[in-house]
Protein backbone atom coordinates (compact mmCIF):
# COMPACT_ATOMS: atom_id res chain seq x y z
CA UNK A 1 0.00 0.00 0.00
CA UNK A 2 1.10 3.53 -0.51
CA UNK A 3 1.41 6.35 1.82
CA UNK A 4 -1.84 7.68 -0.18
CA UNK A 5 -3.78 4.06 -0.12
CA UNK A 6 -3.35 4.85 3.86
CA UNK A 7 -4.71 7.97 4.79
CA UNK A 8 -6.92 10.23 2.84
CA UNK A 9 -6.93 13.74 3.96
CA UNK A 10 -8.23 15.99 1.16
CA UNK A 11 -11.79 18.15 1.43
CA UNK A 12 -13.59 15.89 -0.76
CA UNK A 13 -14.19 12.15 0.47
CA UNK A 14 -16.37 10.52 -1.80
CA UNK A 15 -18.88 7.81 -0.78
CA UNK A 16 -16.71 5.29 -2.34
CA UNK A 17 -13.91 5.94 -0.14
CA UNK A 18 -16.20 6.23 2.99
CA UNK A 19 -18.33 2.42 2.03
CA UNK A 20 -14.49 1.29 1.13
CA UNK A 21 -13.73 1.35 5.20
CA UNK A 22 -17.09 0.40 6.04
CA UNK A 23 -17.00 -2.69 3.73
CA UNK A 24 -13.55 -3.73 4.82
CA UNK A 25 -14.16 -2.92 8.31
CA UNK A 26 -17.49 -5.03 8.83
CA UNK A 27 -15.81 -7.84 6.35
CA UNK A 28 -18.96 -7.60 3.71
CA UNK A 29 -17.44 -7.69 0.89
CA UNK A 30 -19.75 -10.18 -0.68
CA UNK A 31 -22.53 -6.92 -0.65
CA UNK A 32 -19.98 -4.15 -1.12
CA UNK A 33 -21.72 -3.61 -4.63
CA UNK A 34 -25.21 -3.10 -3.21
CA UNK A 35 -24.45 -0.10 -1.13
CA UNK A 36 -25.04 3.11 -1.93
CA UNK A 37 -25.86 6.62 -0.35
CA UNK A 38 -28.83 5.17 0.91
CA UNK A 39 -27.85 2.08 2.29
CA UNK A 40 -29.11 1.90 6.03
CA UNK A 41 -26.61 1.15 8.15
CA UNK A 42 -27.03 1.07 12.12
CA UNK A 43 -29.90 -1.21 13.06
CA UNK A 44 -30.02 -2.24 9.43
CA UNK A 45 -26.59 -4.31 9.10
CA UNK A 46 -26.16 -7.33 11.68
CA UNK A 47 -22.39 -6.53 11.45
CA UNK A 48 -22.48 -2.70 13.07
CA UNK A 49 -23.04 -3.62 16.75
CA UNK A 50 -21.79 -1.38 19.43
CA UNK A 51 -18.11 -3.27 19.12
CA UNK A 52 -18.23 -2.33 15.34
CA UNK A 53 -19.05 0.73 15.76
CA UNK A 54 -15.85 1.54 17.84
CA UNK A 55 -13.36 -0.32 15.26
CA UNK A 56 -15.03 1.74 12.22
CA UNK A 57 -14.48 4.58 13.96
CA UNK A 58 -10.92 3.48 14.77
CA UNK A 59 -10.64 3.19 10.74
CA UNK A 60 -12.07 6.15 9.68
CA UNK A 61 -10.20 7.83 11.91
CA UNK A 62 -7.06 6.55 10.77
CA UNK A 63 -7.41 6.55 7.17
CA UNK A 64 -8.82 10.43 6.88
CA UNK A 65 -6.41 11.36 9.56
CA UNK A 66 -10.23 12.46 11.42
CA UNK A 67 -10.16 12.70 14.79
CA UNK A 68 -13.64 11.80 16.67
CA UNK A 69 -15.12 12.99 19.96
CA UNK A 70 -17.51 10.46 21.86
CA UNK A 71 -20.05 12.99 21.95
CA UNK A 72 -19.63 12.96 17.87
CA UNK A 73 -20.89 9.43 17.81
CA UNK A 74 -24.79 8.88 17.23
CA UNK A 75 -27.23 6.94 15.28
CA UNK A 76 -28.04 9.97 13.36
CA UNK A 77 -24.52 9.80 11.90
CA UNK A 78 -24.57 6.20 11.05
CA UNK A 79 -27.92 6.21 10.05
CA UNK A 80 -27.02 5.61 6.20
CA UNK A 81 -23.94 5.30 4.07
CA UNK A 82 -24.43 8.84 3.37
CA UNK A 83 -24.92 10.18 6.76
CA UNK A 84 -21.65 8.53 7.76
CA UNK A 85 -19.95 10.41 4.42
CA UNK A 86 -21.33 14.10 5.41
CA UNK A 87 -19.49 13.05 8.95
CA UNK A 88 -16.77 12.14 6.98
CA UNK A 89 -16.56 15.10 5.10
CA UNK A 90 -17.23 17.97 8.16
CA UNK A 91 -14.52 16.56 9.97
CA UNK A 92 -12.50 17.71 7.25
CA UNK A 93 -13.12 21.09 7.30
Amino acid sequence: MTDREDTVNTSTVTIDDVKAVVVETLDVDDRATTFDASTALLGSLPELDSMAVLELVHALETRFGIAVDGEDVSAEVFETLGTLTAFVESKLV
